[in-house]
């Protein structure tokens, strides 16, 4: 025989209105009859209907959190972070129906896949909506992106960017928490120049790319300040966020410019390939050739040598983030907060032999 919300109600001795407020958790309730709720909840082995509650509610149960690549460890912590402070305000036993169901949706990096995703979330009126990392700078991509998401306020969804610059012209975003990748950078490469190199090769992201764009501005204003900015072309790659790449490129550049002294990789995994690329060209880091790379993963400390780099603190802004979602933290004034970069160095840079 199916429980009924009466049935709950009649247990816990309250009105079915109490267990509705309780389950939904919008609206307050003393500790002692919610406890007592739950308790019913869990003794009859209720089940809240979530799809008729949503029909009822403006929203879901459901979050989506969307990210380019679930085994890159730089989207895996945000979404991990974002993942724990989404639920409700029970005790973490589902009893109640205020938790959220988080969905992690691996978008490939394809701009096609996301905007499919933010439909299928719109279509399952998903309560809120995590969007981390860098977007594609593509006008007609930020147009369809823009009209989606304003779609998605519309119908009561919460809209967080994590790692991501704000999109313009929309308001339909909650809050933007966006990385300093530009000021990170540019630290980066004075780090370099003071401790000598004068030559310095750069292994970019993907071209159109906000974080390939940021990071490269940066790294460029740093050489111009310091009067050695000449033909960068020469001495830019650009290839995706992957090892196969840093090797590669990495093989390139010293191929082009064999005076290079420091190679500077668009994140930590390109570090890793470029690091493979000069030992196998016979050459000794950082004695031969600096390497350095941005993000702080994991990895990068147990490097040999360890990895010289720009810490972005991806946990604290992926909980944040999942806070705002959910309604948890006030959003930051003009809903736009800009997250700071940390040199981090290490063994891999040091000042130049030649």
């Amino acid at each position: 025989m199916t429980v009924t919300l009466a049935d709950v109600a009649a247990r816990a001795r309250v009105s079915p209105a109490t267990v509705s407020r309780v389950l939904n958790g919008n609206y307050p309730v003393a500790s002692s009859t919610r406890e007592r709720v739950l308790r019913a909840v869990d003794d009859l082995d209720y089940v809240l209907n979530g799809p008729a509650s949503s029909l009822a509610a403006a929203t879901s149960d459901l979050v989506g959190i969307l990210v380019n690549d679930i085994a890159d460890p730089f989207f895996g912590i945000m979404a991990g972070a974002a993942q724990g402070e989404i639920g409700g305000p029970g005790d973490g036993s589902g009893r109640g129906g205020g938790e959220k169901l988080a969905v992690v949706c691996n978008t490939g990096g394809s701009p096609e896949r996301e905007l499919t995703y933010l439909t299928l979330l719109q279509r399952q009126r998903a309560a809120a909506v995590v969007l981390t990392g860098g977007a594609l700078e593509d006008p007609a991509h930020q147009a369809a992106m823009a009209a989606k998401l304003a779609r998605l306020a519309d119908a009561g969804t919460r809209i967080v960017f994590c790692g991501r610059p704000p999109l313009p012209d929309t308001d339909a975003v909650t809050a933007a928490l966006a990385f300093d990748n530009r000021g990170g950078a540019r630290r980066l490469t004075e780090h370099l120049i003071g401790l000598g190199h004068r030559r310095i090769g750069y292994v970019a992201g993907p071209l159109e790319r906000t974080t390939t764009r940021h990071r490269l501005e940066g790294h460029r204003e740093a050489m111009k300040a310091a009067g050695l900015y000449g033909d960068e072309e020469r001495v830019t790659v650009h290839g995706p966020y992957d090892r196969g790449s840093g090797y590669d490129a990495t093989l390139e550049l010293l191929r082009r410019e064999s005076e290079v002294t420091a190679v500077v990789a668009a994140n930590d995994t390109v570090a890793l390939g470029a690091c493979a690329a000069v030992r196998d060209l016979g050459l000794r880091i950082p004695e031969d050739v600096s390497v350095a790379g941005f993000d702080d993963l994991p990895f990068s400390v147990d490097a040999v040598p360890a990895l010289t780099t720009v810490r972005l603190p991806l946990f604290e802004a992926g909980a944040r983030a999942g806070r705002l979602a959910m309604g948890k933290e006030t959003p930051p004034p003009g809903g736009i907060a800009t997250v700071a970069a940390e040199l981090m160095e290490r063994g891999s840079t040091a000042a130049p032999a030649r």
